[in-house]
């Protein structure tokens, strides 16, 4: 039998009350790690769904603890440098040591370019590329003095190519991308690999919403989930219409993993063979 990965390892997730965040940290409890599991906790007003709660949030650290492994909830708005610095210094003082970061706290959102109010466009890229930045930032001393540290950041599949009415979403998971090849260059020599994931659409509140089903079905009168399949599966060549979170979960624990100690600057796509038409 394989022995768990994350054994005696400690872990950090943003995003974590639900969706990726939540399959993220119950993957990584299940394999041995302890979790600091962080999440806003609230909704924000520009975003077209309701976010996670912080019944949510406690709901993930109770599956973490039916992993038989140690949770450390944190309320943490990816947007405050003194939130994630109090989740950081919280997870040190509770759990000693932080050994993986995944950066995955993400909002989406629809809006034509033209159309987009400065509140739209400024809590997009506030969430989706400066929470990241301010993430990385957070842990990356200790990493450092450690020689040693795990960071996954997620990005999008549609972070290396354009997209309508997304536009907002789309230049926050280039910037990702971006952000993981700098921060890889500069911390390598220390033991810490830094990479993405660029899922395509994955089965949450983050795409099962009205207004990404009225983006693929703008002229139908009532909105039938098969026709919404339809419309998600008519984009993929692998034939499904989305990912389920422990797709992706699948490609961080890899990517977190000791077995993926030579790999960093990298951004994996989980991506239902979009990325084969795209350039290399």
């Amino acid at each position: 039998m394989q022995r768990p990965r994350f054994t005696g390892k400690v872990a950090l997730v943003t995003g974590a009350a639900r969706g990726q965040g939540r399959s993220h940290a119950v993957r990584l409890a299940a394999e041995g790690a302890d979790v600091i599991v962080c999440d806003l906790g609230a909704d924000i007003d520009t975003v077209p769904y309701a976010l996670g709660t912080e019944d949510e949030l406690r709901e993930t650290a109770s599956l973490v603890a039916e992993q038989g492994r140690r949770a450390v909830v944190c309320r943490c708005d990816v947007r405050s440098t003194a939130d994630l610095s109090a989740a950081v210094e919280r997870g040190l003082d509770e759990l000693g040591r932080i050994d993986v970061v995944v950066a995955n706290a993400g909002i989406a959102g629809v809006s034509t370019l033209a159309e987009m109010s400065d509140d739209v466009w400024q809590n997009m890229i506030d969430v989706n590329l400066t929470g990241v930045f301010k993430t990385l930032r957070a842990v990356v001393p200790h990493m450092v003095s450690r020689r040693y540290g795990r960071i996954v950041a997620t990005s999008s599949i549609v972070g290396r190519q354009g997209s309508a009415n997304i536009g907002h979403y789309v230049a926050a998971k280039w910037g990702v991308i971006g952000l993981v090849k700098s921060l890889a260059v500069e911390v390598a020599e220390f033991g810490v690999t830094v990479n993405a994931v660029l899922p395509t659409s994955v089965d949450s509140d983050m795409i099962q919403n009205d207004a990404f089903h009225r983006l693929f079905l703008p002229d139908a009168d009532e909105i039938r989930m098969r026709d919404v399949e339809d419309a998600y599966t008519a984009l993929n060549p692998i034939p499904v219409p989305w990912l389920s979170p422990g797709d992706v979960s699948d490609a961080v624990l890899f990517l977190a993993s000791d077995e993926a100690r030579f790999i960093t600057g990298d951004a994996l796509p989980v991506a239902l063979g979009w990325n084969a038409r795209m350039a290399a």
